[in-house]
Parts: C-alpha cells; sequence; structure tokens
C-alpha cells in the first residue's frame, strides 16, 4: 500500500488493464482477483486499517462510527429523512465499520439476480476463510437465542453461514480475541507484481474519449491526494486488445458510485447543469431507488453482567423481518466514563458533539451525565447491563434518491431513503417487533430480566432518565395496536448501514455490470442491488468481487481459464 502523495515515485506502470475506484467490501475481492493475470490500480479515498485500534478493536465499535475528522475511517451524514449515518473512508470499506455480521444471500436471491449459484458458492467459499468464523455464544446471545426459539422462530439452525428462515448463530469477521478482519486481508491473494494500491487517493472523475457513432468510451480516472494535487491515470491502450478490454470498475459504494457517474458527466442533466458538468450520458435512473433498510431496537437491563457481543444470532422470520442481537457495549462505556475526571467527562463530550454527527454515542454519554447526578458509579454500571434486540426489514420496499449538492466528490450528496414509506415495510417492522417483545417474555430469556419485585430502589430513578435520553425501548404509552406499533416504528427509526440502490441493475447496469450507454465502465458494488441481500450484505458484496473478477477473467482469457 502506498499514499497517493507519493503516485508518481511509486507508479510502476504508465497505465493498467483496469482501474478499481473503491478498495472497499466489494473493491478488494476484485482487485485482487484480476490481478492474478492483468495489472490492477486500486484507488483508495481513505487510509489502512491496519494499527488503527478504533477499526481493529471490537469494542471500539461505536467510537470508529463516531467520529469524524478528515483521515478518520467514518465519513458521517444525515439523510434527507432526518437520520444519522456513516459511510466507510478506509480500505476494506463497510467492513471496517461495522458491526461484523457475515451472512450469505439465499439461494432465491441468487436466482433473482440471475448470478450462477455454482459461481456464486465457489466465491464465497475463496473469501470467507480469510475474514469469518462462527463464534461460540455466552450469556445474552444464548438467552437469545433460546427466547427467539420458544417463541416460534424454526427451525434451530445451527451455526450456518447460510440464510435460512429459523433462528441461527451466523458469522463474524471479529475473531475469539476482538479483532477485526476486513475485506483488505482478501488483497493477500493479489499478485503482488501486478498489483498497485493507493491510500488517499480520492477519485474526482472518470475520463472518456467521444467519437461520433460510438458510445463515449472510459480511458482513465482523475484522483486528488492528501493535498489536494491532481494525478491523472489512464488505462492500457496497448497489446492485444488492450484498448478494447481494459476497464475503469467503479466499487465505491451505494453512496460513492452514483455520486462519481453523476460527477463523472453520467445522470439526469438538471443534476449536472448547475456545477457545470458536461453531460457524457443522459442516464436519468443513476441517483434513483436509492433504499437502507429500517431498523429499530430495543435496549434491554439485565439482572447481571452480560458479554460484549455484537451481532451473531439473528432469527430470520417469515414476516420480513431478521431479529438480530446485541449485549455489553453500554457497560464498557460506562466503566471507561466512570473513570474520568468531570474536567476530562466535560471535554470528552465536546470533542463527541464536535466530530459526532451520529447522534448515537452522544445521546448515550448525555444518559449517564444525567444520571450520574447524585447515583453512585456502582448503580450506574449496574444499569448499564444489558443489550439490544434489533429488527431490521428486508428488502427494502421504500425506496427514496440521491442527488449532487455540490461537484466535490469529499462533499456528501443529499440522500433521502423515504424510511417506512411502504406499509409492507411497516408491517414487517410491526411483526419484529412484536416478535421481540414475545422474546422478552418468553420463559427462556426473562431470566435475565428485572421485575417489578426484583428490580433495586436504586436503579428506578434511571428509568426516567433512560426513557427520557435514550429511547430505545418500546416506551409505555404505546399500545400493542397495530397503528401504535407503526407509529413507533417511524419514531424509532435509524439506520443498520445497509443502504444500497442508485445504480441499479437493469436501470444503469446490465447483467454483467456494465454502465449501459458507455464503453469500458462497469460498477460493481452495493449500489446495483434493489434489494439487499440477507441479513447483512457484506458477505455478498465481498463474494460479488470475487464472482465478477472471475466472470471478467473468463471474459478475456476463456471460459476454461483456470482462474
Amino acid at each position: 500500500m502506498f499514499n497517493a502523495t507519493n503516485a508518481a515515485a511509486i507508479t510502476r506502470i504508465p497505465a493498467y488493464d483496469y482501474i478499481v475506484v473503491g478498495g472497499g467490501t466489494t473493491g478488494c475481492p476484485l482487485a485482487a482477483t484480476l490481478s492474478q493475470n492483468f495489472t490492477v490500480l486500486l484507488l483508495e479515498r481513505g487510509g489502512t486499517p491496519y494499527g488503527n485500534p478504533l477499526v481493529e478493536d471490537e469494542r471500539e465499535f461505536l467510537i470508529d462510527l463516531a467520529v469524524d475528522t478528515p483521515t478518520s475511517a467514518s465519513q458521517t451524514f444525515v439523510s434527507e429523512d432526518g437520520i444519522p449515518n456513516e459511510r466507510a473512508r478506509v480500505l476494506g470499506g463497510g467492513s471496517s465499520l461495522n458491526a461484523g455480521f457475515f451472512s450469505y444471500a439465499s439461494p432465491d436471491y441468487v436466482r433473482s439476480v440471475g448470478w450462477n449459484s455454482t459461481l456464486v458458492n465457489e466465491s464465497y467459499a475463496w473469501v470467507t476463510p480469510m475474514v469469518a468464523a462462527l463464534p461460540e455464544l455466552q450469556t445474552f446471545q444464548r438467552a437469545a437465542r433460546a427466547g427467539l426459539l420458544e417463541v416460534g422462530v424454526v427451525p434451530d439452525n445451527g451455526r450456518t453461514f447460510q440464510h435460512l428462515i429459523g433462528t441461527k448463530v451466523g458469522g463474524s469477521i471479529f475473531d475469539s480475541s476482538g479483532r477485526r478482519h476486513t475485506a483488505a486481508d482478501i488483497l493477500r491473494y493479489a499478485n503482488p507484481d501486478r498489483i498497485t494500491v493507493l491510500l488517499w487517493a480520492n477519485t474526482q472523475r472518470v475520463l472518456f474519449t467521444e467519437s461520433d457513432g460510438q458510445n463515449p468510451r472510459a480511458t482513465g480516472v482523475v484522483y486528488t491526494d492528501l493535498n489536494g494535487t491532481e494525478h491523472t491515470v489512464l488505462l492500457n491502450a496497448g497489446g492485444e486488445n488492450g484498448a478494447a478490454e481494459s476497464e475503469v470498475i467503479l466499487s465505491a459504494g451505494a453512496i460513492g458510485s452514483p455520486q462519481l457517474l453523476m460527477l463523472s458527466g453520467i445522470g439526469p442533466p438538471e443534476q449536472l447543469a448547475p456545477f457545470n458538468i458536461p453531460v457524457i450520458l443522459n442516464q436519468r435512473a443513476v441517483g434513483k431507488t436509492m433504499a437502507d433498510n429500517s431498523m429499530n431496537l430495543m435496549w434491554i437491563m439485565t439482572n447481571k453482567p452480560v458479554e460484549y457481543s455484537l451481532i451473531q444470532v439473528v432469527g430470520i422470520t417469515t414476516a420480513g423481518s431478521y431479529i438480530e442481537v446485541t449485549s455489553g457495549e453500554a457497560q464498557d462505556i460506562v466503566q471507561l466514563l466512570s473513570t474520568m475526571s468531570p474536567q476530562n467527562l466535560a471535554a470528552l463530550v465536546r470533542t463527541i458533539t464536535r466530530q459526532s454527527r451520529t447522534g448515537l454515542l452522544q445521546q448515550f454519554v448525555n444518559l449517564i451525565i444525567d444520571a450520574v447526578i447524585g447515583v453512585p458509579v456502582n448503580y450506574l454500571y449496574t444499569a448499564a447491563q444489558g443489550g439490544a434486540f434489533l429488527q431490521k426489514i428486508q428488502g427494502p420496499y421504500s425506496h427514496g434518491e440521491l442527488t449532487l449538492v455540490t461537484g466535490n466528490v469529499s462533499d456528501n450528496p443529499s440522500v433521502r431513503f423515504n424510511y417506512y414509506q411502504r406499509l409492507e415495510d411497516l408491517d414487517a417492522c410491526t411483526a419484529g417487533t412484536r416478535t421481540i417483545m414475545d422474546v422478552m417474555n418468553s420463559r427462556s430469556f426473562s431470566k435475565l430480566l428485572y421485575n417489578n419485585e426484583t428490580v433495586p430502589d436504586s436503579l428506578r430513578p434511571l428509568q426516567t432518565v433512560l426513557n427520557r435520553t435514550y429511547p430505545l425501548r418500546f416506551p409505555n404509552n404505546y399500545s400493542a395496536d397495530t397503528a401504535s406499533v407503526h407509529q413507533w416504528c417511524r419514531d424509532t427509526v435509524r439506520t443498520v448501514w445497509h443502504y444500497h440502490g442508485g445504480a441499479v441493475m437493469g436501470r444503469v447496469v446490465d447483467s454483467d455490470y456494465r454502465v449501459m450507454g458507455v464503453d469500458a465502465l462497469r460498477v460493481i458494488d452495493g449500489s446495483t442491488f434493489n434489494f439487499s441481500p440477507g441479513t447483512n450484505p457484506q458477505a455478498t458484496c465481498m463474494m460479488l468481487g470475487r464472482y465478477m473478477g472471475v466472470q471478467i477473467l473468463r471474459e478475456r482469457l476463456g471460459a476454461d481459464a483456470n482462474v
């Protein structure tokens, strides 16, 4: 890996067979595969995940998401729906930020997209050993799994990466020591003689040549380094069929790829005109069909300390809702904050307020500060014992749009997801919410809960603070009727970071992920998804990078090529 500031000194060849823009969950396996036979330049706008404890340490998950500086791994944005969100700015992409759950797409999803199931399975098998494993459960996760089975989220599918109706223990990219493994690890498969990886290389636009009677053809890209210096890099135009087969491939994610298409002149003309972007292709579907899988969660206080765990257990229901489980994060944060002096605590709050627009960490710190007044630290730690049940809807059916705000690729575009616009999504949330309530009342899980008789008197004042400051539990003022649960879903919606769309297959790219209407340009990442695959898309994004890398090599080398 090289810093793009030194690109002139380290670039070993004048042009590349493939330029992959975005070193994320899809870009890394794609570049690694293509480098087996051709020269590849991988451009990543962020830095390395290695040696960064916020990325690598499982217990830094919330901090990793919350901190937003020009060189942090996370770049925050707030959708037009008013929901805080994050996008990755680091090698490994979303796999360097997320909660780690690793689960495949269902066979039905594979068929609906038109993928070759044999190559899909081979591609999953290629990426999985490098990044993921199946965890062993502890107290909270075991109780949640038993509760899901007790209330009818069946069958028991054991420990598996497969997407199956019922309850399962899925994979995680965090190993048993809590160290994160990201898509960047897959670059170990790359041929080091044929790949160049540039960090802090922020691609500004794709370059095209235009000839009468022919489609515009991508010829290279322009990117800037950390100093703001522009660099131009071109595709290989020499060798046998070099000009005809070399390609630029956008793998910049569901925010970055549609934005780059527009900044390169591919999109609705009215989007491009205000920023004086010449129209290369009038493509009105770019930026459309943006979607984010709505998520709602309930914080659950337990009657004893529980393990720190991110997503491990999932209940895949027949109603279109996925129930996921996490625990212990609040205990860690309270333990940290309780050891700080008032001065340092105030400084931390100021830093979080300045650097985090997510609201998540800031709200929790505010809760702690409110609760600390007059409450001994040991009671505060007891109040933080517990975990959360998340319900995420499949699909979703509700869609929105991405539009440009400026002509600067470093500025977030405007995104509206229209959470719960469609009744099907609200009904799925309602079913998931009721399933969680059933689990909380199950014999298997309720053993971990306080009741009105067992909750210590010292903790009762904190209940008011918790409900006011961090309303993650099902509020008492909502009744169980469908209209009320619908309203609760709308009131407490947040992201689970599974947004997708904006360059959807069949509208912007064809079944081989080529951008329709231009040559030598593909988009291969989650922006091409119409529905999010499975309970978490990262395994499928990694699979897709390998899958399409193999497909492209077979196109050039022949179907029998050994790749």
